[in-house]
């Protein structure tokens, strides 16, 4: 079982391809907030909802300084079919050797239709300038999850 991320945690790099198959890092975004938000699959009804929400609400995230990545299990292409398919304007980047999944406490034991299985955890967690953490939520919901972000954080 990963450990869960706390606040003030350094936020562990990665480097990761995304549906283009390029490579985005957490470095890239230094000196910027970013939203890294953690979905068990491309092209499936809650993650299509959850990724729909962040490009819907992307301008008001951007213009508050924060950049949004979403990182699942997915190869590069099903991640360009998923891009295309529902316009998303959110940065996607695959893992499928689940390494980032485990290091951000995204992988691991979850509940799912009362049966204990192996998964990735819904997660968001918000990286600050510094790359810190400055918020980890685990165990979100897909509906309404990008809301209740933008509450939180006064935007």
């Amino acid at each position: 079982m990963s450990e869960r991320l706390q606040p003030g945690d350094t936020a562990p790099a990665f480097t990761l391809p995304d549906a283009d198959g390029k490579d985005v890092s957490l470095a890239d975004y230094r000196g910027r907030k970013v939203i890294v938000y953690f979905y068990p699959a491309a092209l499936t009804p809650g993650c299509t909802k959850q990724a729909c929400d962040f490009t819907d609400n992307l301008d008001q995230l951007a213009s508050a300084g924060y950049d949004v990545v979403g990182v699942s299990p997915d190869k590069p292409e099903k991640l360009a079919k998923f891009r295309e398919k529902e316009s998303l304007k959110v940065t996607l980047v695959g893992d499928p050797a689940k390494e980032i999944l485990t290091a951000y406490g995204a992988f691991g034991e979850k509940k799912l239709y009362g049966k204990t299985v192996t998964g990735v955890i819904r997660s968001t967690v918000v990286v600050d300038e510094e790359g810190k953490v400055e918020r980890a939520l685990y165990n979100v919901k897909a509906t309404g999850h990008v809301a209740k972000i933008i509450k939180d954080l006064g935007i």
